[in-house]
């Protein structure tokens, strides 16, 4: 079955069960590897993309659900002001150390960062809490938010 999405502001057309998670439609037919696989259950945020701007677990979100949707992946967050600010500010304060599950929190934190230009330590823990870090760099990405909101300012 062939299923248009659109895809940073693309459409693209994918040939693939409407229960296919949106991730392996980025990976796997798409080639957009930049979205990871971490626990294929919502649990870790390594799959985080946006839809409509909302931060999403693509692991388990099917196809299905993003057809009118707007998608929104790591690839295109270089021309996203806000994107741009929080990843400048992510090497500013070298949060990434393994890197896996970093482009999960980027878009985490610029699905916060739009909703919220002003975030405190709990809005950015409740935001990020769905996003998990074996590395531990919590710390840094509460500072990396913070400096890319006054950026952001």
């Amino acid at each position: 079955m062939t299923t248009t999405l659109n895809i940073n502001g693309k459409d693209v057309r994918v040939d693939a069960d409407e229960s296919t998670p949106i991730l392996w439609a980025l990976r796997d037919t798409l080639g957009m590897t930049g979205t990871k696989f971490g626990c294929g259950a919502a649990l870790c945020g390594a799959c985080t993309v946006h839809m409509n701007g909302a931060a999403i677990r693509s692991c388990v979100t099917p196809i299905s659900a993003a057809v009118g949707q707007k998608i929104t992946t790591i690839e295109a967050l270089e021309t996203d002001r806000v994107g741009k600010a929080v990843h400048q500010a992510w090497v500013k304060a070298d949060v990434a150390q393994c890197g896996y599950c970093q482009s999960g929190q980027i878009m985490s934190a610029t699905a916060l960062l739009k909703a919220n230009k002003k975030p405190s330590d709990a809005d950015i823990d409740a935001a990020m809490a769905g996003n998990i870090c074996r590395c531990g760099t919590y710390a840094r990405v509460r500072i990396a938010i913070k400096d890319a909101a006054r950026t952001l300012a």
